[in-house]
């Protein structure tokens, strides 16, 4: 199994978890995980987590802008097909019909800039991939289908559903996939 994660739930994990992890061993767990690559951590979502409030994540958790640790995305491309449902699934038509055609391709252009579209391509990739030899590809994140405050594009997890890409949130795959008691870290 890997688990990719997104900037959103290493803030979630800096925030609300590790504050009351006094002895380091949810962190020390974490960065075990980063470290071995069952939990990857994509160059976009690195450079994100330097720039999200005020470089709080990674001033906590410090391995997350070590190079070794770090999987870069920039040969990652999306395929005509990743381009079409971007055009057609990924966006909300209403949206994208007040744009002009200039307006819609510089906002496409931004999201496969982004550290979302480079976590979709990268799952999408590896789910897609034998040769990786992967048992299952999840995408661990803390944003959720609603509130998407009049974004062009989908959120992560309606984009994950389309795509048939695994997904959860930090508390599930702490307690379901790792089978850790929250609890026996947290004092």
């Amino acid at each position: 199994m890997t688990i990719v994660i997104d900037t959103s739930s290493l803030m979630a994990l800096v925030r609300y978890y590790l504050p009351f992890d006094k002895e380091d061993t949810l962190k020390n767990f974490i960065k075990s995980k980063v470290e071995s690559k069952s939990i990857i951590v994509i160059d976009k979502v690195s450079l994100e987590s330097k720039r999200t409030a005020k470089g709080l994540i990674v001033q906590s958790l410090d391995f997350i802008e070590d190079k070794k640790n770090i999987i870069k995305t920039d040969t990652l491309l999306p395929t005509q097909s990743f381009l079409r449902d971007l055009e057609n699934r990924f966006c909300y038509t209403a949206l994208k019909n007040k744009l002009n055609e200039t307006e819609f391709e510089n906002r496409k252009q931004t999201f496969l800039d982004s550290a979302d579209a480079k976590l979709i391509l990268f799952c999408s990739t590896t789910k897609n991939d034998d040769s990786l030899n992967l048992d299952k590809t999840i995408l661990v994140t803390e944003e959720t289908r609603t509130d998407n405050d009049n974004k062009l594009f989908k959120k992560l997890p309606e984009i994950c559903e389309l795509l048939k890409i695994e997904h959860c949130n930090l508390p599930t795959l702490l307690e379901t996939h790792f089978g850790l008691k929250l609890s026996e870290y947290l004092k």
